[in-house]
């Protein structure tokens, strides 16, 4: 454990210029402020074009990556920050990659025998001019978090959703995933250790989507998950199980179905995994955390001792 006296200097990255801009900037105040509360010296970064520039200026022995989305999430900055010889916190160049894009994942999902709702990558054009599956379905972006861009296609939805596609802006190719009824669960997963699994009940729907992840009271959160034990502890263990499959390290958080429509115990299926959660107020991972002991202050502290341990 660093003392104070040898605490490392760390720069934060927060910001950037993806979807998920205004989330970061949340996410990495809040981590830098932690980190100036347990005695590190903090830069804060608003990573840019010329972040290799500021990293050199800077002189930094540790890099805080809070960034969201695109670039700062897909292993692109990693590779940056690789170059450089920095230690940097959450997953390296290729998990962080393989996590940002949905269907590479899930193939690496598929080899390590996890469960995942059936899909297919399409074009923008076939989604617009018909169904390519029976609805209810699911349409999402490649690569991107947060739910940015996903957007369901309701069982009574006659037509195809061609009006929604013509401002689509994340690519000519979309991902398409069948609707899991059912509830919406996610587990945190610190150094490959599920921590809880978590029920998250949208206020407003059965979609857990940008306003009710970061609005205040935009969902209710039951924790521990009121779920069977059995599909709990399968929960818990699929969330290992992805961390693992990709290669990731530090902290995680997995989100799934679970479809519990007939009856408990029901079906889980793995959604995706989150390389660098959300540490906003509303965030999950630090409340999954304080649940089991480990407050903010503390999980960010170790988020930055984790980067610097030798790989």
């Amino acid at each position: 454990m660093s003392t104070p006296a040898t605490k490392p200097h760390v720069a934060v990255l927060l910001g950037g210029w993806s979807a998920e801009r205004e989330i970061s900037l949340v996410s990495g105040n809040a981590c830098a402020d932690a980190l100036l509360r347990g005695g590190h010296r903090v830069t804060r970064i608003d990573a840019g074009r010329d972040l290799a520039q500021r990293l050199v200026d800077t002189r930094a022995d540790v890099v805080f990556n809070a960034l969201h989305g695109r670039w700062g999430e897909d292993g692109c900055v990693q590779g940056l920050l690789e170059v450089a010889g920095l230690p940097y916190t959450h997953s390296g160049v290729l998990a962080s990659a393989l996590a940002m894009n949905k269907p590479a994942a899930k193939r690496i999902f598929a080899d390590a025998g996890l469960p995942c709702a059936e899909s297919l990558v399409v074009t923008r054009a076939m989604v617009a001019a018909g169904h390519v599956m029976a609805p209810p379905y699911v349409i999402k972006p490649l690569a991107e978090g947060s739910s940015v861009g996903v957007r369901i296609v309701r069982a009574n939805d006659n037509a195809p959703p061609g009006a929604q596609m013509a401002d689509w802006p994340y690519g000519e190719e979309v991902m398409v995933e069948r609707f899991v009824p059912g509830r919406e669960l996610t587990v945190a997963v610190l150094d490959g250790e599920p921590l809880a699994t978590l029920e998250i009940r949208p206020d407003a729907g059965e979609f857990y989507d940008w306003s009710a992840k970061y609005a205040p009271g935009g969902s209710r959160h039951l924790l521990p998950a009121p779920i069977a034990k059995r599909a709990y502890d399968e929960a818990m263990a699929i969330a290992a199980g992805a961390h693992r499959a990709l290669g990731c390290r530090g902290v995680t958080r997995a989100d799934l179905r679970y479809d519990d429509t007939a009856g408990e115990p029901g079906r889980l299926y793995l959604l995706e995994v989150n390389t660098q959660p959300g540490m906003t107020p509303t965030s999950l991972v630090p409340e999954i955390a304080a649940w089991r002991g480990m407050d903010f202050d503390t999980l960010v502290s170790w988020i930055v001792e984790d980067a610097t341990c030798p790989r």
